[in-house]
């Protein structure tokens, strides 16, 4: 028979099995609930490195629609006015207007007029909303969005070519026109780039190293390839945060210099185009090089130091040998790809440039004066 010290005995170590077991079941309690929300912040850092503005893109614009000749928006990205507005009134004397449109993105509150042009082509052509634009800064990339943005509003305009204040024409209208609006491509310069000190590595996952390459910002699109740039805000907010210049050495720097020059040089209108069409998985509807001719030269700069810089053509240089050299190029070649582009459109062997720059005043005057560019033909 059981005594009442043996039954006081049990039940004391069942109590004791109970709370042993009851701490057991809270300590994997807090465990699980411990690497849910270790895995939660996890999440929330990585979410917040990315700046990214949301998980989804925003609603696309609505398409409009469009019955009729198609246009070629011009698109002048300028630090002030157009110094060659002269040889492109001369590039559009006599053309149809139904055939382009002229968009200028200059410094904020310049207003294109009798006071800053010579021709009357560009009166009033100047966007409303223009920014300070700064070399090697993510602000040169959001000027050519506005400049697409505002172009976009015309369903008339088909194709999109983003031009310099240095830039000339190499043609008369009508065959840029047809070589333009005959390829169903857009024609950006786009090629791997395999340097470490541009790609940051805090732009993944949401920038994917494999997809970033490298180009000329002088870019031709066709009308969806400039709706999905205007309609882009997941990629731009990374370029913004961490493509950026290296700064200049600085002889009052110092020591510091050595741990500026070890930043990432990122250029970010030398990529942010040609990785976002990449990532959309648009490179096969891209001629992957650019229609405007620019000549590079290893020289010192104030703002870089020595570096490849492009060369400024001045009167002297502006000879019928050096326009025929430029329109007799039929190909580029690609060495981090071991690529040669030929340049075609639907299939037949073309010219590679219709454009080229750097040129001066004088240069310009010298082309149009000796017709080097063919516009009297038009």
């Amino acid at each position: 028979m059981t005594t009442m010290a043996e039954t006081a005995a049990a039940r004391s170590r069942t109590t004791a099995l109970l709370r042993r077991r009851g701490k057991w079941k809270v300590a994997m309690l807090a465990a699980i609930i411990g690497v849910c929300l270790l895995g939660l912040w996890t999440l929330q850092s990585r979410s917040s490195s990315f700046d990214l503005i949301s998980t989804t893109r925003r609603p696309r614009r609505v398409e409009l629609t469009f019955d009729g000749p198609s246009k070629i928006a011009f698109l002048f990205l300028t630090r002030r006015n157009l110094p060659l507005d002269f040889i492109w009134a001369s590039f559009f004397q006599g053309v149809d207007m139904t055939s382009y449109s002229i968009y200028i993105h200059s410094q904020p509150g310049l207003v294109f007029d009798e006071s800053t042009t010579k021709s009357p082509l560009f009166y009033g052509r100047q966007l409303k909303n223009s920014i300070q634009v700064a070399w090697g800064e993510s602000s040169m990339i959001e000027a050519e969005r506005l400049l697409l943005d505002a172009a976009l509003k015309d369903p008339a305009n088909q194709r999109f070519v983003l031009l310099s204040d240095s830039c000339v024409p190499l043609y008369n209208f009508s065959f840029i026109y047809d070589y333009v609006v005959g390829s169903p491509n857009s024609f950006v310069d786009s090629f791997l780039d395999k340097k470490d000190d541009r790609y940051n590595t805090k732009m993944s996952p949401a920038i994917p190293k494999d997809d970033w390459r490298k180009g000329s910002q002088w870019f031709t699109l066709i009308r969806s390839h400039a709706e999905v740039v205007v309609d882009d805000d997941l990629v731009f907010p990374v370029f913004r945060k961490y493509c950026k210049r290296r700064p200049p050495v600085n002889g009052r720097n110092g020591k510091l210099n050595l741990k500026l020059q070890k930043q990432h040089n990122c250029i970010p209108d030398e990529h942010y185009l040609q990785t976002l069409l990449t990532m959309e998985g648009l490179e096969n509807e891209l001629e992957r090089r650019t229609l405007t001719y620019t000549e590079w030269n290893e020289t010192a700069s104030k703002m870089e130091g020595t570096g490849w810089h492009p060369v400024t053509f001045t009167s002297s240089a502006a000879t019928p040998q050096l326009i025929n050299k430029i329109k007799d190029i039929k190909n580029v070649y690609y060495e981090t790809e071991f690529r040669t582009e030929w340049c075609r459109t639907n299939s037949t062997l073309v010219p590679c440039f219709l454009f080229a720059r750097k040129f001066s005043g004088g240069a310009a005057m010298q082309l149009l004066s000796e017709d080097l560019v063919g516009f009297r033909a038009q």
